[in-house]
């Protein structure tokens, strides 16, 4: 009687190592950063068509009864509710992301997130869903989404090792573009069709994500510091090793204020259905012209990575972000405003692989759970209270008026983290 095989060895960062040592650089080597690549694939796919399906939900429904600039401030309730518990939760979850097998937390996120869809799905089968109900579900994905983020960024390096992390990231980033350009995009085709039919892709592909991390054997369990800090002291901990980290502080605090200003994700419905009148199909033209510029970029950074004056590329590509902005919202043609999102999405990119290959490589392996918190706290702050912030600017300059401001306000700021972080201007290499 043969003896039973042996279980396979999880795959840990040594292991990872050995992988790349086989096949230099290259992140594709580890199979365990494949099912990554395909697991957030899956879930932004899923998290872009239920928000495309959302947000021309809550849009048409406000509409019946409010004119454009009323119904602009129930868009910005849906950034304004998912960013509460972001901002409430996000720090605790760092921390618990550098204690909790990060594997674990991140599918457990999963879940939760794929519990939203279905409450999404059940009120749209409905037939027509009170506005409050929408909100609440919101609510509870931005919570969801809280856990995800740390866990799931602090668990990459765990997979791929220091070597590989920056072509890592920028793969990672084209799985994230090619959701942001197919999601919107299927968004506008589906929601068209039918919103139930929306919610329910994106719980299909809820599942596609939960189960690529489950398939994967990498220990993500995180370093352990011998008498380290109690839970709350290590938060601050967290909180000021970002503070004393000026590269990093700037870069996080820069994507902050310049997409808060400059963030026209909010606007696309506003300017699709009653400034350039192309409705759900332009809306998802409009959509995706971000992602295809951002996938396009990607595709060529996981190639050709930046190789010296990080700090000057992304200063430059966060001014060329600006100015697509304010393109974006003078144009009155539909090409002019795709190809201003086009361009916008492909110095944002630029901007995204500088800013988390300088947090990844500047933190220690036992921190990057709470320094990945607090960057995405700066990220979900630029994103869901920018939506909402858009619809008050909205509200008093009209559309056009709140993107032209916007883009202004992302030049200057420019110029200003130029001058206030001059560390971050002068960093170099990336690797």
């Amino acid at each position: 009687m043969t003896d039973a095989p042996e279980a396979p060895e999880p795959i840990t960062k040594s292991n990872a190592e050995a992988a790349l040592a086989a096949h230099g650089t290259n992140p594709w080597a580890i199979r365990d950063f494949r099912l990554i690549w395909l697991g957030r694939l899956s879930a932004v796919l899923a998290i872009q068509i239920q928000s495309s399906a959302l947000l021309w939900q809550v849009y048409e429904i406000a509409r019946r009864d409010h004119p454009i600039e009323q119904a602009s401030l129930y868009l910005g309730l849906v950034g304004l509710f998912q960013f509460i518990p972001l901002l409430a939760l996000t720090l605790p979850a760092g921390e618990m992301a550098d204690r909790r097998n990060r594997r674990t937390t991140v599918m457990l996120a999963i879940v939760a997130e794929g519990t939203c869809a279905a409450a999404f799905l059940a009120m749209a089968i409905h037939g027509d869903p009170p506005l409050w109900g929408l909100l609440a579900v919101a609510f509870g994905f931005g919570a969801s989404r809280a856990f995800l983020a740390p866990a799931s960024q602090a668990f990459l390096p765990m997979v791929v090792g220091r070597a590989a992390l920056p072509r890592a990231i920028a793969a990672q980033s084209i799985a994230f573009q090619t959701g942001a350009i197919a999601g919107p995009a299927l968004g506008g085709v589906i929601v068209g069709l039918s919103p139930p039919l929306a919610y329910g892709t994106s719980l299909a592909l809820f599942g596609v994500g939960l189960l690529c991390f489950l398939l994967m054997r990498t220990n993500g369990q995180p370093e352990r510091v011998e008498g380290g800090p109690g839970r709350w002291q290590s938060v601050k901990e967290g909180l000021a090793y970002v503070w004393n980290t000026k590269i990093v502080l700037g870069a996080i605090s820069l994507d902050l204020i310049v997409v808060l200003f400059a963030g026209v994700a909010l606007l696309t419905p506003i300017f699709a259905r009653d400034i350039l009148q192309v409705g759900p199909e332009g809306f998802g033209l409009l959509r995706a012209s971000f992602g295809v510029g951002a996938l396009v970029m990607a595709v060529l950074l996981s190639r050709y990575p930046i190789p010296g004056k990080g700090g000057l590329w992304m200063f430059a590509s966060v001014a060329v972000f600006g100015l697509a902005t304010l393109t974006f919202g003078l144009s009155k043609v539909v090409w002019l405003s795709a190809a201003a999102l086009f361009i916008g999405g492909a110095a944002d990119m630029i901007s995204v692989n500088i800013r988390q290959t300088l947090i990844q490589l500047s933190t220690p392996d036992h921190m990057r759970g709470r320094v990945s918190s607090v960057s995405m706290l700066f990220i979900g702050a630029s994103n869901e209270l920018g939506e909402a912030y858009s619809g008050v600017m909205v509200r008093f300059l009209g559309p056009i008026g709140a993107a032209v401001f916007g883009g202004i306000g992302a030049l200057g700021a420019t110029g200003l983290w130029a001058k206030l972080f001059p560390d971050l201007r002068k960093a170099d290499r990336l690797v």
